[in-house]
């Protein structure tokens, strides 16, 4: 069966994002996602929570239909890199090589999110073809210059990656807008985790004028805001 994931969002334990994971995947959900992976920038937070409230399973299984994916987005020495199926200490600033290192040893998969976006930490071309990608984010619907998205086609097709499309949404009004389907013989986190370096149908879509400035107020913003506080329940 084809389901449909977006690899790539924040929620408020990201400091440049604003909605709940809850509200992320009650937008996820809406836009007939069968899942979300939580990527937030350096932390676990989220996904600590979300196993604590019972809407990610230890066993990898859906929950009501929806799979929510462990992941971070580690700000890398060599730029940002998305890590999924399972959470990491704090990495910030360790080399991509060593962060790819150990996500692979407990079995996850990584993906390099807008490479070329220069304006965004993409990691450079030099250190991609040292790294073991599982796949590359060919299409980032928040990237600066839609240019860059092209160049990280080109890149995948070289180097024989399959490419993934996803939203980098920093807000519940953005997820889901653009994502990758996978046929999977059933809907779990082993199963998804399998399925990334075999390749998806890309479903592309920029952000709206709108949500892109929405994305990049939280960007300039950022160092004002107030860690969020504990959701109550």
């Amino acid at each position: 069966m084809l389901h449909a994931f977006d690899l790539h969002l924040h929620t408020h334990y990201s400091a440049d994002a604003r909605c709940s994971p809850e509200d992320m995947v009650k937008a996820a959900k809406a836009r007939g996602l069968s899942g979300i992976a939580i990527t937030d920038h350096n932390t676990c937070e989220a996904v600590q929570h979300l196993t604590s409230t019972g809407l990610i399973r230890e066993d990898g299984a859906a929950v009501d239909g929806f799979l929510i994916i462990p992941g971070v987005e580690v700000s890398t020495a060599d730029g940002h890199l998305l890590c999924l199926g399972t959470t990491l200490p704090n990495m910030k600033g360790r080399p991509a090589i060593d962060v790819a290192a150990a996500v692979l040893e407990r079995g996850g998969v990584i993906i390099a999110p807008h490479p070329y976006d220069s304006f965004r930490a993409g990691i450079r071309e030099e250190i991609l073809d040292q790294l073991d990608l599982s796949a590359l984010e060919t299409f980032n619907a928040a990237v600066t210059l839609r240019s860059f998205n092209v160049r990280a086609a080109a890149y995948a097709m070289r180097r024989g990656l399959q490419g993934t499309a996803a939203s980098d949404a920093h807000h519940a009004s953005a997820a889901g807008i653009c994502s990758t389907a996978y046929e999977l013989p059933e809907l779990s986190l082993s199963a998804v985790l399998k399925a990334i370096p075999q390749g998806g149908q890309r479903n592309e879509n920029y952000l709206p004028f709108s949500e892109a400035m929405k994305k990049n107020f939280g960007n300039w913003f950022r160092l004002f805001k107030a860690t969020p506080k504990p959701l109550q329940g």
